[in-house]
């Protein structure tokens, strides 16, 4: 579909890459890494003909349609949502105009025969392509789409230029998937998502069928949709075949030898050395000095990876809040008409570890800041515990940093014990190095206030941290720092995000906020998905019971009840930690089985070509090729049904 041949890119006249050589082809899902700064976006921006390389060629398939979603700076204005969203299925629109265009010129009178026949004709290729492209479905699927990334009906009549600037970005991920795109080229595609619409999205990406290149620093996300990895490191391209989980495996061994080749070389360049200065000045040592001088010259250098030095960030370890941090009694707030919460109670204890899913707009922020105490109810108590500090990090909170102080003394002094080292130390886990520490904050990118303010929230001395949407502008790196930061933390946490990869080994809570009210969820992040899918209308069922039913019951049956579900729940987490990792195994084959099945139908196509018998040789190759796709399918089937077996055997005992 695409080729990037002998690629190069320059900025600020440093090659980002150089020389290097890639081919997409349908169907691939690749997830596109490397660090913040090695041209991953600019990668994109040159398959979509956006930018131009410095030298090389870009070869497209002939009337290849791709669609590109770019990380921000999206807008959309003068239709209504429903009108911009429909808009992407420009080819139907185009072929309905057309027909409409030929039967007014069928209507028309003292047409001759052959006019006729002749449009008849265009009319019907027309209608064959219409079929071809679903359009008499088209409409239905463009209201999914939105739906499913977590627009309502109410939002279809809408303007779109008063979506923020969130939902902008929602609109076009929105036509990028309702078009008939042959490749997606998707740039942090769920910054902007909660966690229903990310895993929407997530479904919806496993059955597409085009090819995908997304860069993403959410781990889950990348392990579910993608099966390569291409990854732009010292200049040059490097794949990998299999998830992203595999690749960082392969990546740690990789970077362990180069390690091991960097030492090993420095250490030979050092006893070089050495005997070049020891016996510089002898007559009869000269032609050897020479020889080891021309060696060193004519060395290729091992380069190291970019630094793995993580540092072992802590939290300064605060004083012991109560066993009751925070305590909200019936609150509510309501933004105009609008309720976003009513009549809440809810609790923090100690310890506790929460976070705040839903639907964007169901109150998750709101709730955020009230707890944190920069928002005030209308109506409802917040009552702070014995010894309670609280911090909060908001998503606009770089708008709260003195744009005069640069980086490094916007974090002086907030910690009196950490010294100027550690604090640079810091400052370059979350990418501010060299120089850059000296930076006016008024200069810097949203993205990197962002960085600057969680550092700050890194060096204070709160029992209660409350963080809402920390990893947006993180890459991986940073990520895990903040990540192994707050498994340590020792008080109590409220994180609002949809970063399931980062929130698995922190959080032992979950607070599902939606419009109908609030639920709790005691366990990891893991289980309450889980819940989600598999139990949720289960316990619905329980609620809508009438009343006359419930009634029915003494109050001894009512606690009988409460227990039997509490056993209930209890054998399906059961159930599912026993099978979590049998099921996504028996996922990742039926992904490889669909993936060799398409290949099958490709290749039994070409061998029903007369046409392609003309060259032997690549029906020799053809021919193998289709023998071992039989072979590896029947393989994949064999394993697929004593692993379904494994799976039902293992469900039947909890029967």
């Amino acid at each position: 579909m695409i080729d990037l041949i002998n690629v190069s890119l320059q900025f600020n006249g440093k090659y980002l890459f150089k020389d290097v050589n890639y081919k997409i082809s349908s169907g691939d899902k690749i997830s596109l890494v490397g660090a913040n700064g090695t041209g991953k976006s600019s990668l994109l921006k040159i398959i979509t003909g956006e930018i131009e390389p410095e030298s090389g060629t870009v070869q497209r398939q002939k009337n290849i349609s791709i669609g590109y979603l770019p990380q921000e700076n999206v807008t959309h204005a003068n239709k209504t949502l429903l009108e911009e969203a429909t808009s992407a299925l420009s080819d139907i629109i185009k072929l309905q105009e057309k027909e409409a265009e030929l039967q007014r010129e069928l209507s028309k009178e003292n047409l001759s025969d052959d006019e006729r026949d002749d449009l008849i004709h265009q009319l019907g290729e027309v209608h064959l392509r219409l079929i071809e492209l679903d359009s008499y479905s088209a409409n239905a699927k463009v209201e999914k789409v939105l739906k499913g990334l977590g627009f309502e009906e109410d939002d279809f009549d809408r303007p779109t230029e008063t979506f923020s600037g969130g939902w902008q970005m929602r609109i076009a991920l929105a036509k990028i998937l309702i078009s008939q795109n042959d490749i997606l080229l998707m740039d942090e595609p769920t910054n902007h998502l909660d966690i229903d619409s990310l895993n929407w999205l997530i479904s919806f990406l496993k059955s597409y069928r085009g090819a995908l290149v997304v860069v993403s620093h959410d781990k889950n996300f990348v392990n579910q949709v993608t099966d390569k990895t291409l990854e732009i490191y010292l200049g040059k391209f490097y794949t990998f075949k299999g998830d992203y989980d595999s690749y960082l495996k392969f990546k740690e061994e990789r970077d362990a030898q180069a390690i091991h080749q960097y030492e090993l070389q420095q250490k030979k360049i050092k006893e070089t050395e050495k005997f070049i200065e020891r016996f510089r000045y002898k007559a009869t040592k000269a032609r050897q000095v020479q020889s080891r001088i021309k060696q060193l010259e004519k060395l290729e250098l091992v380069e190291l990876p970019e630094s793995k030095n993580e540092i072992d960030i802590k939290f300064p370890t605060p004083v012991q809040s109560g066993k009751i941090p925070i305590q909200l009694i019936g609150i509510s707030k309501s933004y105009g008409e609008k309720n976003v919460l009513k009549n809440v109670d809810l609790t923090i204890e100690r310890g506790d570890k929460i976070a705040f899913v839903g639907p964007n707009g169901a109150g998750k922020t709101t709730l955020a800041k009230i707890i944190a105490g920069v928002l005030k109810p209308d109506s409802g108590e917040r009552i702070i515990g014995h010894n309670t500090f609280v911090s909060y990090y908001a998503q606009d909170v770089a708008d709260n940093l003195d744009p005069e102080l640069d980086v490094l003394d916007s974090v002086y002094g907030i910690n009196e014990e950490k010294t100027v080292g550690e604090l640079r130390s810091l400052l370059g886990s979350f990418l501010f190095t060299g120089d850059d520490v000296f930076k006016k904050v008024g200069v810097l990118s949203g993205g990197e206030k962002s960085r600057v303010a969680l550092c700050k929230i890194l060096l204070t001395k709160a029992n209660l941290i409350i963080l809402d949407e920390p990893t947006n502008h993180l890459d991986i790196s940073s990520k895990k720092i903040l990540q192994k930061a707050l498994i340590d933390f020792p008080g109590s946490l409220v994180i609002v995000s949809h970063d399931v990869d980062f929130l698995r080994p922190i959080i032992n809570k979950v607070l599902d906020i939606r419009k109908s009210g609030l639920r709790i969820f005691n366990g990891d992040i893991d289980y309450y998905l889980y819940k989600r899918k598999e139990l949720f209308e289960e316990e619905n069922n329980y609620s809508n019971k009438s009343d006359s039913s419930i009634n029915k019951n003494s109050n001894s049956d009512s606690v009988s009840r409460k227990e039997q579900k509490r056993l209930e729940a209890e054998i399906r987490q059961k159930k599912y930690q026993a099978t979590k990792d049998l099921t996504k195994e028996i996922e990742k084959i039926e992904k490889q089985i669909s993936l060799l099945e398409d290949e099958q139908r490709i290749i039994q196509t070409k061998l029903a070509d007369p046409d392609f018998y003309n060259n032997p040789e690549e029906v020799k190759q053809t021919n193998k090729r289709f023998k071992e796709v039989e072979k590896e399918l029947e393989e994949l089937l064999q394993n697929w049904e004593l692993k379904t077996e494994e799976l039902n055997n293992i469900l039947n005992q909890f029967n």
